[in-house]
């Protein structure tokens, strides 16, 4: 069954934002290792949650 949505009514129902998940590695600055991580375990897309609960990085120290 095909339903139809306007595009004004998309607006008010919180679209979840999905990544590429090697856009996500590159703004983060999230090692290789852990892109291939990612990459292996979720694909090429990803909800903007599941790559932040997901993802970990390295703590960087003064």
């Amino acid at each position: 069954m095909t339903t139809y949505l306007k595009p004004e009514e998309l607006e008010n129902i919180g679209l979840k934002k999905v990544w590429s998940v090697s856009e996500f590695a590159r703004r983060y600055r999230l090692e290789k290792d852990e892109e291939k991580r990612l990459l292996k375990l979720l694909g090429p897309f990803a909800s903007q949650q599941e790559l932040l609960m997901n993802a970990s990085r390295a703590p960087r120290f003064r």
